[in-house]
């Protein structure tokens, strides 16, 4: 008796990229896209069977992660790890960052695929993902590799996050709306991004998280 494909949901605002993708895994019989989506919203509305459809029973979600004005895919890996019995998210994305990436794992991503990558090597990362097992495309590991070998401390999650919102030209008020802490702690973070980066001032340490790829400009 042969093994059932593995069920896998589609999720990328580009319907030319999810029918590309769709087209692909319809070649290999032990892979079928039983449901696609154009944002994070939507993906949890396919598993959760609202609002208005039916529920449907996925082993892998592949997941991008900037996805236009709908929720977003860290957003939705979060969301997607807080239900009963969450299937695994493989993301699938463009974006290689420190700031993408920590994001991502942190949210409980399974692995860590770009769009690039050869179709069998994404295909096997759909496989390891599907067992629970972690998938990284080799850029991705190595980039991780190197952020544990640096000299440099590490900066953490919530540290990119503010100097991602920094490249964006935000003052300290506006992150600490953005993301509803004070001020005082943003000022704070601030203070231990300029210290690692060791650098003195806000162009300094966006310059400089640019040129070690830890953030991008939108």
């Amino acid at each position: 008796m042969t093994d059932s494909p593995l069920r896998i949901l589609l999720v990328d605002d580009h319907p030319v990229v999810r029918h590309g993708l769709k087209a692909m895994f319809a070649e290999r019989p032990d892979m079928d896209v039983v449901a696609e989506a154009a944002d994070g919203r939507a993906a949890l509305d396919v598993l959760t069977g609202g609002p208005g459809g039916g529920r449907t029973e996925v082993d892998v979600v592949l997941m991008d992660l900037r996805m236009g004005a709908g929720m977003d895919g860290v957003t939705a890996i979060r969301r997607i790890t807080e239900l009963d019995s969450p299937p695994p998210v493989l993301v699938l994305t463009t974006y290689d960052t420190d700031a993408d990436i920590l994001a991502a794992v942190e949210a409980g991503a399974t692995g860590y695929m770009l769009k690039d990558a050869p179709p069998d090597q994404l295909c096997e990362a759909v496989h390891a993902a599907a067992r629970g097992q972690t998938a990284l495309a080799p850029d991705v590991a190595n980039r991780l590799m190197a952020r544990l070998r640096s000299p440099h401390p590490a900066l953490s999650g919530r540290e990119l996050e503010i100097l991602g919102l920094l490249a964006r030209g935000l003052s300290n008020r506006a992150i600490s709306r953005e993301l509803f802490i004070s001020e005082a702690t943003v000022k704070t973070h601030l203070v231990h991004v300029f210290d690692k980066l060791g650098v003195d001032n806000r162009t300094a340490a966006i310059t400089t998280a640019l040129q070690r790829g830890l953030i991008r400009v939108e």
